[in-house]
């Protein structure tokens, strides 16, 4: 079920009038919100709803096990325990495909020949958000930083919770358990921070992202046939695309919680501001940067012993944060690439000023939206046909074939990216203007979006 499809329009006022009409409890509460959720994702395909039902008692399990056990090698053992099965199916689902197909392919490279079995397997969707999120609880149970929470029904809708099920924030047991363990009272001021997040995460789904995705989309169909002019567009068109897409997943998702009176993370911090490639990756997908933060990076040692081992951790880090994002190999370029802007930021120092920060601005933005290229190829020889295109400057002499779409078309998706910081700055301050007012703008952004709605466009990292 889709954030922006009619179904999740009836779905929602229901489980939020069946929420607030029982007893104020977190036992019925929870209740309430777990078989909402497996309903919202059994929606996609009910046939995967025990496989998140296998992780979460395995977790759950391991879990309390892990909290009566001292004995050191049997905590590790149950640890490893979590780690095989999560990573396990992760593996199976996300990556043996990919694996063995690279495997042969190796093979055939160096003139072996091998044949490969590809087994016709769907990839659950939300898996690697909800892996992670129940990783994270039994290491910190490991770390004896939490304690297990005792009832099942509140771990289980810790890992299944619909608003955040499929594409994240990936929350922290320690953040969100709390609040599931204790009852919830409806307060206004939350709710109508939660419409409004609803509501602007909406149109930059709904108006910004699937717009400009319709112009990207067509040009990736015909790499080769597209001009200079056309690369040069879809690139700084993908480069909002995504962040309209996932960061108005990551606001509808805050919002929906908040009106059954849970509190997720901030996931994005108008991450095109940054300076930096540090700066960038505390700024996007805050949640799986921190992630990777916590449970990767500092336990292989972090920057504590010298820069030849900051690197080699960074480099395993966004490498596998590639893979992470898909099973190809030009998500695990697109991290490398990554990698290297991070390290070279580590060894050059630049002196800083205005003027020097307005450049890194510049440099940080052009390398970031470059590397989307890699990111949104179907392979690295379209990424190359693609990249291929920006080095044809006498076809830049004429503006000829501009689009594929109609001349209004690419008028309305430049005047959609020219008004970003003016919806940026709205959003912002939305809260200092009057209520009449606020009427007034959530009315034009709902005319807006039955505009422009296009029966229900998959959101970008359902994918993941």
């Amino acid at each position: 079920m889709l954030f922006n499809s009619i179904d999740f329009a009836v779905f929602l006022p229901l489980v939020f009038a069946i929420y607030w009409a029982l007893p104020k409890n977190s036992k019925a509460q929870n209740t309430v919100l777990l078989c909402a959720s497996l309903i919202f994702y059994g929606w996609w395909d009910y046939r995967f709803l025990g496989l998140i039902l296998f992780s979460s008692i395995v977790d759950f399990a391991i879990g309390l096990r892990l909290h009566t056990t001292e004995t050191v090698s049997r905590r590790k053992a149950l640890l490893r325990l979590s780690l095989f099965i999560n990573l396990g199916l992760l593996g199976f689902f996300k990556y043996f495909n990919f694996f063995q197909e690279s495997f042969v392919n190796a093979f055939n490279f160096f003139g072996s020949s091998i044949e490969g079995y590809d087994l016709n397997i769907v990839l659950p969707v939300g898996i690697s958000f909800y892996t992670f999120q129940t990783l994270s609880y039994t290491i910190d149970i490991y770390r004896k930083e939490i304690k297990p929470v005792p009832r099942f029904i509140d771990f289980a809708t810790f890992v299944t919770f619909f608003p955040q099920l499929v594409a994240g924030p990936i929350e922290r047991a320690s953040k969100m358990l709390p609040q599931l363990e204790q009852k919830r009272s409806f307060r206004l001021e939350q709710g109508k921070a939660g419409i409004q997040l609803i509501i602007f995460g909406l149109f930059r789904k709904i108006v910004i992202a699937d717009n400009l995705g319709m112009y990207v989309d067509r040009v990736w169909e015909y790499p080769e046939a597209i001009t200079p002019y056309m690369a040069v567009f879809a690139s700084i068109f993908f480069s909002v695309q995504i962040y309209m897409d996932f960061s108005g997943y990551s606001r509808i998702a805050r919002g929906v919680a908040k009106l059954f009176g849970i509190e997720l993370m901030v996931n994005f911090n108008y991450p095109y501001k940054a300076r930096t490639f540090g700066e960038f990756w505390s700024r996007w997908h805050i949640s799986l940067s921190t992630w990777f933060r916590d449970y990767l990076y500092i336990p292989l040692g972090g920057n504590r012993k010298g820069n030849l081992h900051t690197m080699v951790n960074l480099g395993i880090v966004f490498t596998i944060s590639g893979l992470w994002h898909g099973a190809a190999w030009t998500f695990v370029l697109w991290g490398v690439l990554h990698f290297v802007m991070l390290s070279a930021e580590r060894v050059v120092k630049i002196q800083r000023s205005k003027f020097a920060d307005y450049l890194l601005w510049v440099k940080t933005l052009g390398y970031v939206n470059l590397s989307w290229i890699l990111f949104r190829a179907p392979s690295f020889g379209d990424a190359l046909i693609f990249i291929s295109k920006f080095l044809e400057p006498h076809k830049f002499i004429g503006i000829n074939s501009l689009t594929f779409q109609s001349p209004f078309a690419l008028a309305l998706d430049l005047f959609l990216i020219g008004s970003l910081p003016y919806l940026l700055r709205l959003e912002q301050n939305f809260e200092r203007f009057s209520e009449a007012t606020q009427i007034t703008v959530y009315s034009a952004l709902i005319v807006f979006m039955s505009t422009f709605y296009s029966s229900g466009q998959s959101f970008i990292y359902f994918q993941f």
